[in-house]
Parts: structure tokens; C-alpha cells; sequence
């Protein structure tokens, strides 16, 4: 018995392994048990291991109907949200057919308003274009004149209409009507105002500047030029006119209100002015003569030297000779003196006389004449220079075209100058000095006339004492 009980002991050990070893597997397959999760209690006998499996099949089926449970709502909850998404869907499309057709509509309203509109602003569009244009002209007009100087800010409006492509506002085309208004009356005022004014040294000073309408602007006897770039303010001209334009501007500063004076007034507004300072002053237009004007020049002034020695010196001979017409006695300071001295002091027959006579006359003629062959040279030397002056001008034009062509005149410009002013200056002291010359020889000539007459008047006195016929007459006047 006690055999039999073992061995039955024995087998059910031996069933009781197996059983378990299959539990394990079932539990590490199956329910996807951890070995380690039965460490703590492991089953000693089959029906402790059905139990456990039963307790952990209860369990996993408790876990799969949660699972099954949360899928089954999530599937719902899609579901529900894919329906909602259609609905949305099919609302958004019905609404783009509706604003499609409503697009359509509003597509057609605005082309048959742009149409309506383009036909009734036909005539508007050229009155506004109009307007843009005038006030672009404006706003140069503005920019450029001596108003802006007494005020300014006037052309923020005028940029808005000559720049904007969009219609122009009621606003602001009463502000151009109102702005060419204002241009026109200034235009007509002569006002009175204090405006920074840069000075020739470059600094800025605050002065009292009296604007004539738009033309012209003084301030303590000068004038100044309005720029309005870069500095848009008024400048004192570097190059004043001429003293009698200063003079005028004094005389209208300290003029009372009602007084009238005259005053020099530039129509161009300021272009005039500008190019008139810009002439070359007389030492400037000689510069441009180079050294043949100041050759030139020199020539004239000595021949000016020589003439005026020859007229001193003709004018005591005349008033000496003159005297000495009124006396009988001679003198030695004058030709007439000397000539009658011969006569004085030859006894001799009538032709000996004359030609006693004739050659003291030639020996005065020089003396009268000496000069006047040099103011001749000095005559004809100056059209020749002049002639040269051009020559060498025109040689330097035509260089300076050859190097850089004829793309800038102001390359040219001082051949030119040179040419022009050389024969400018031959010209200028050549005729003064051949009109001096002559009137030197017309006097030296009559000088010698009167020297001719009197030793005629002295030959015929001895041939009358010769032939007895001598009437008692003094032998001169």
C-alpha cells in the first residue's frame, strides 16, 4: 500500500510538473505573463495552477472588454466627426456656389459701373489731368522764386497733386487755386522782411531784404539770388554789377514808403543778373589776350608817352613862335627866333638869304617832326600783333578739338578768346594812336607852314630893301 501510495505520489508529481510546465508556457504565450510575475506564488498543485489561470483569464477578459470598449467609443467618436466634417464640407461648398454667383454678379455690376464711371468722367479726367499739370508748373514756379524766401512750406500740397495718381480732393484744388493766387499777388509787391542771408565769406546773417515782386532782391546795397538747391535760402552774389546798379540799390533801400526812385529790375528773375556778373571785368578780358595783348598793350602805352611828350612839347613851340611873331627881336627857345637870327645876321644878296633861310628851316623840321615816324611804327606794329594773337588762337582751337573733338565748348573757348581779344586789342590801340599821330603831324605841319611863310615874307622884305621898294612895314606881324 504504502508502494502503491508513493508511486501514485510519484505520477503526480511527475503530471503536476508537466502541468506546470505548460501553465508557464500557456502564461508567457497566451496571457503574456512575466516568469518572474509567478516567483511570488507559485502553484504547488493542478488545481492551485487552474485556479490561477482562471483568475488571470477573468482578468484579461476584463482587460480585452475594456480595450474592445474604448475602441468601439473612439470608433463612434470618429465616426461622429467624419459626419460633422462632411456636413461642413458639403456647407462650405454650397456657400462657395453661392458666393461664386454672387462674385459673378458683383464682377458684372463692376464692369458696367467702370464703364458708367469712365463715360461720365470722360471731361473730368482732362480737367484733373489739367490740374496735376498746373500744379507741377506751380510747384517749379514756387521752388524757384524769390516769394519762397518770405514764404516757405507752400509746395507740400502742390507735390501731392503733381505726384498721386488718384483724383485730387476739393481741398486740395482750392489750396492750387489759392496758392496761384497768392504767386500772383506777391508778384506785384515790393515788401520789406528779415531772411538769413549767406554773405561772400560764406557765413549766414540775419539782414533786413527788400524783394521788388519776383525779379530782384537787395539787402544793404547788394544783390542777392534766391537758390532752392541745396540750401533754399538767399545767397549775396559773389560778383556785384556795376557801381552804378549798387548805387541805385542804396538810394531804393533808404527810400521812404511812397517815394519814387529808380531801380534796376532783372525780368528774367535772377538769369540776367547771374550772366551779367559773370562778364569778364576789363583786367579779366585782357588776361584773355595771354601776352601778345600784354605786348599789345605795352606798345600803346609807350607810343601813348611818346604823343603826349610830342603835344607838351608842339604846344610851347606854338606859343612860342606865337610871341614871337609879335616881337622883333628873336629869341633862341623858338624856331622862329632862330630863324630870324640868320636873317639878322646875314648881309648877304636875296638868294643867298633863301637858302640861308631854307636851311635853318631844315634844321627845325626835325626837330617839330622827331616822334612821329615812331607813333607811325607804333601805329601799324599792334594790327599785326593782333593778327598773330589770332594766328596762335586759332591754332590752340584747333588743337584742343583735336584731342578732345567738339563735345564742349568751353575747350575751345579760350583759343577762342585769345583770338578774338589779341585783334580786339590791336585794333583798340592802333586807332587812337594813328589818329594821334596825325593830329600831331597836322599840327607840326602848320608849325612848319608858319616857319615857310615867314621866311618867304623875309626873302621878299630883301629883295624889296634890294630894289629901293621897301614901304617902311615891319617884317612881321
Amino acid at each position: 500500500m504504502r508502494a502503491i501510495k508513493l508511486g501514485m505520489l510519484s505520477g503526480d508529481r511527475h503530471l503536476f510538473l508537466k502541468a506546470k510546465g505548460v501553465a508557464t508556457l500557456i502564461g508567457i504565450i497566451v496571457l503574456g505573463v512575466p516568469m518572474g510575475s509567478w516567483g511570488a506564488n507559485t502553484p504547488e498543485t493542478l488545481d492551485q495552477l487552474l485556479e490561477q489561470v482562471r483568475q488571470d483569464s477573468i482578468q484579461e477578459r476584463k482587460l480585452n472588454a475594456e480595450r474592445e470598449a474604448r475602441f468601439l467609443s473612439a470608433r463612434d467618436q470618429q465616426k461622429n466627426l467624419l459626419n460633422k466634417a462632411k456636413a461642413e464640407l458639403a456647407a462650405a461648398q454650397k456657400r462657395e456656389e453661392k458666393l461664386k454667383r454672387i462674385f459673378e454678379q458683383n464682377e458684372k455690376t463692376l464692369a458696367e459701373k467702370e464703364a458708367a464711371l469712365k463715360e461720365r468722367s470722360a471731361s473730368l479726367g482732362e480737367l484733373f489731368g489739367v490740374a496735376r499739370q498746373s500744379a507741377h508748373d506751380l510747384l517749379h514756379i514756387i521752388n524757384n522764386s524769390l516769394v519762397s524766401a518770405q514764404l516757405s512750406g507752400r509746395t507740400e500740397v502742390l507735390e501731392t497733386i503733381a505726384e498721386r495718381k488718384q483724383l485730387p480732393t476739393i481741398d486740395e484744388l482750392q489750396q492750387l487755386w489759392l496758392s496761384l493766387q497768392e504767386q500772383m499777388t506777391e508778384s506785384g509787391k515790393v515788401v520789406t522782411f528779415s531772411a538769413p542771408v549767406i554773405i561772400a565769406g560764406g557765413e549766414v546773417e540775419e539782414r533786413q531784404v527788400s524783394r521788388i515782386g519776383t525779379f530782384t532782391a537787395i539787402s544793404e546795397g547788394t544783390y542777392l539770388r534766391y537758390l532752392s538747391e541745396p540750401i533754399n535760402g538767399l545767397v549775396e552774389l559773389s560778383r556785384q554789377p556795376p557801381s552804378r546798379f549798387l548805387e541805385a540799390a542804396a538810394e531804393f533801400e533808404k527810400a521812404e514808403r511812397d517815394e519814387v526812385v529808380p531801380m534796376a529790375v532783372d525780368p528774367s528773375r535772377g538769369a540776367i543778373l547771374a550772366l551779367f556778373v559773370q562778364k569778364p571785368n576789363l583786367q579779366e578780358h585782357i588776361q584773355q589776350g595771354g601776352w601778345i595783348g600784354y605786348l599789345i598793350l605795352g606798345l600803346g602805352a609807350i607810343a601813348l608817352l611818346i604823343a603826349l611828350q610830342r603835344f607838351i612839347y608842339l604846344q610851347i613851340i606854338g606859343r612860342r613862335i606865337h610871341r614871337q611873331r609879335q616881337q622883333e627881336t628873336p629869341q633862341d627857345n623858338n624856331p622862329l627866333g632862330r630863324i630870324l637870327g640868320v636873317y639878322k645876321d646875314n648881309g648877304q644878296d636875296v638868294e643867298t638869304l633863301h637858302l640861308k633861310l631854307d636851311e635853318a628851316i631844315l634844321k627845325e623840321i626835325p626837330r617839330l617832326e622827331r616822334g612821329l615816324p615812331t607813333l607811325a611804327i607804333l601805329a601799324a606794329i599792334p594790327p599785326l600783333l593782333g593778327l598773330l594773337g589770332t594766328v596762335t588762337g586759332m591754332i590752340e582751337t584747333f588743337q584742343s578739338i583735336t584731342l578732345f573733338g567738339t563735345g564742349d565748348p568751353k575747350l575751345m573757348s579760350g583759343g577762342i578768346s585769345e583770338a578774338l581779344v589779341t585783334t580786339e586789342l590791336g585794333l583798340s590801340v592802333a586807332i587812337p594812336i594813328l589818329l594821334i599821330h596825325s593830329g600831331l603831324s597836322s599840327k607840326s605841319n602848320r608849325l612848319v607852314q608858319v616857319l615857310d611863310e615867314e621866311s618867304a615874307a623875309i626873302v621878299a622884305q630883301r629883295a624889296e630893301k634890294q630894289n629901293g621898294r621897301t614901304d617902311g612895314q615891319p617884317v612881321s606881324d
